[in-house]
């Protein structure tokens, strides 16, 4: 018959047990014949691991009886000298654990034993830890009440101690009136002639101060017409250096201009290609995102030859179109290897922003010379940051924005960006 109390259930045993079930299944694991797929790979660690990274593993797979049964064909062949004596063993939890998997005749027995004892154990111990921390509070308790004592002692102390110097203090005040009456009187003799002699001493100096104020007055306007006359020299002096410096900057950029139109290919065609080519465009294939992009591989490298030419690059809407099927650290690093060669031909000043908005890790990049990497700060996604920096460029600069999400382009076009597709990128880098 059957002891009620003995759990037939692996998750029903007290820990120490359980957890001497998992290593004594852990140590015949490999011998097991039929393992379920979840304890193949357990079975291939080292002793010491198995028990320890495959526990929850064992623990679920020692529900099914017949991989138990298994399991203990072999303890029982390692253990048969323990089982054949499992009342003689000196710990019960050994005992309760081969009872457990072997369940020889009366297994029931040393499991219900063991549950007794560890109950009993958990028992005792939260009454001396009861007990424990009873002796404390009554050790804090009595300490309280000492210190309180003191204190009132020491309060009573300082009370008769201020009530004696408030005694003296009155005796003092009355032995001294009669003395403060007569020194009162000369001090305030003395008192009299000494106002006399300031009030004679604040006007000379007030006439001083007069005087000097007409002179720093007579020197501020001084110093106000020298600053003046210098600010006229150094306003028409720099007007002088703008005029020149924007001349040469206009010849320097016409000549680089000159330079590069020089190395192109003959031109071929006549003047109405241009038109065609627009109308043509127009009626082109369209970009991701059912957004129209006019600009190719060819003209995006041209643009971007421009002098003081600005690239803005929305990190991830790149990087995922054109390597969608890589982790985001590879597509970073694809990306950012495949921008170097392109900055370093045109001479760009190129900035890729990524979208950290849903994180506060920010990875480390190593960029490319010539490329600028930005990662969107907490809450702000990268859109907005790109629409930052396209707003903070002046009128008037070549500034191309890469990205296929819709909202981004609108907003950028509108602030006078030129917007380029995924795809021509893409086509511009050859898909590295």
């Amino acid at each position: 018959m059957s002891d009620p109390a003995a759990p037939s259930d692996l998750g029903d045993l007290p820990e120490p047990v359980r957890a001497r079930v998992v290593a004594l299944s852990a140590e015949v694991l490999p011998d097991v014949a039929a393992l379920p797929p979840s304890l193949r790979r357990v079975a291939a660690f080292t002793p010491s691991r198995r028990a320890r990274l495959g526990a929850t593993a064992l623990t679920a797979a020692l529900v099914d009886q017949r991989l138990r049964e298994r399991v203990a064909v072999q303890v029982a062949a390692r253990r048969s000298s323990a089982l054949a004596d499992l009342a003689g063993l000196d710990d019960p939890v050994e005992a309760a654990a081969l009872a457990w998997l072997v369940r020889p005749e009366g297994w029931q027995e040393p499991v219900a034993a063991a549950v007794d004892l560890t109950a009993a154990r958990a028992a005792q111990q939260e009454a001396e830890q009861e007990s424990r921390w009873r002796r404390r509070a009554e050790a804090a308790e009595q300490a309280l009440r000492e210190q309180r004592a003191l204190h009132r002692q020491q309060v009573e102390d300082y009370k008769a101690e201020v009530a004696g110097l408030r005694r003296r203090l009155a005796e003092a005040r009355r032995g001294d009136q009669a003395v403060d009456d007569a020194v009162l009187d000369g001090l305030r003799g003395e008192l009299d002639e000494q106002t006399r002699a300031r009030r004679a001493a604040e006007d000379a100096l007030a006439a001083e101060r007069s005087g000097v104020r007409r002179l720093q007055a007579q020197v501020e306007r001084l110093e106000a017409t020298g600053r003046t006359e210098r600010r006229a020299a150094r306003s028409e002096r720099d007007e002088v250096s703008l005029r020149a410096r924007l001349l040469l900057d206009s010849v320097i950029d016409a000549a680089a201009g000159l330079r590069r139109e020089l190395a192109l290919p003959p031109v071929s065609g006549s003047p109405a290609d241009r038109v065609e080519a627009e109308v043509a465009a127009e009626r082109g294939p369209r970009a991701p995102g059912g957004v129209a992009d006019t600009v190719s591989p060819a003209v995006l490298e041209q643009l971007l030859a421009l002098p003081h030419g600005r690239l803005l690059v929305d990190g991830y809407n790149v990087s995922k179109g054109v390597w969608g099927g890589s982790s985001l650290e590879a597509q970073r690093i694809r990306l950012l290897a495949a921008l170097a060669p392109l900055v370093a031909r045109t001479g760009a000043e190129t900035t890729v922003v990524f979208d950290a908005a849903d994180s506060e890790h920010r990875p480390p990049v190593s960029p490319p010379r010539g490329v600028k990497v930005l990662f969107s700060p907490p809450g702000v996604i990268a859109d907005d940051v790109l629409r930052d920096l396209v707003a903070a460029e002046p009128a008037g600069r070549t500034v191309l924005v890469v990205t296929d999400d819709r909202s981004l382009r609108a907003d950028v076009t509108r602030s006078g960006a030129r917007v380029v597709g995924v795809h021509a990128l893409a086509g511009l880098l050859g898909r590295v």
